[in-house]
This record gives C-alpha cells, sequence and structure tokens, in this order.
C-alpha cells in the first residue's frame, strides 16, 4: 500500500493562536503515523500564491492521513488555526516505488 503526504502550505495571521494549534496538531498526527519531512523551513515559491510556511507530512496511507485528519484530536487542534491562518492542505498518495 503506498504512502500519502500531507502538504499544506500557509500564512500565520496569528502566532500564538496557531503556535497552539502546532502544539496540538503534532500530537494528533504522530498518533496517526504521520511523520514530518517539512515544518516551516525555507522556501522559495516558483509559481502560484506565496505561502511562508510549508509542512509535509508522511502518513502510511492515503486513508491515514484521511482518517488524521478528520479525528477529534485534529479537529480539536484545528480550531486554534482557523482565523489564526490564510492555509491549503491536500493529500496526495505517494508514487508506490
Amino acid at each position: 500500500m503506498p504512502t500519502a503526504l500531507w502538504i499544506a502550505h500557509v500564512t500565520v495571521t496569528d502566532e500564538a493562536s496557531y503556535a497552539e494549534y502546532a502544539k496540538r496538531a503534532t500530537v494528533a498526527i504522530a498518533d496517526r503515523g504521520g511523520v514530518f519531512l517539512a515544518r516551516g523551513g525555507a522556501c522559495k515559491q516558483l509559481e502560484g500564491p506565496e505561502r511562508p510556511r510549508n509542512v509535509v507530512a508522511r502518513f502510511p496511507s492515503i486513508e491515514a492521513a484521511d482518517a488524521c485528519y478528520h479525528s477529534d484530536a485534529y479537529q480539536d487542534a484545528l480550531s486554534f488555526a482557523k482565523g489564526a491562518s490564510q492555509r491549503e492542505l491536500c493529500i496526495v498518495e505517494e508514487l508506490d516505488t
């Protein structure tokens, strides 16, 4: 079964609330088997709208990534990001190599 990437592009508008989101989301993501590959490091925007914070997490499957997003723990964390950021998030299945 191929793994999946959770890819988020974020502009933070309220640092304190977003920090609380990040703290809670870290636990929710780890509890569902997610491992961070990139988290807020340097980036260079080549196309589309720039979002200065970019996050990539790998999950065991697309189903695990989706279940994480819809979990009570992640939805609780997400309540701190709403109003504190502008974000896009997608799940992408990795190639089965």
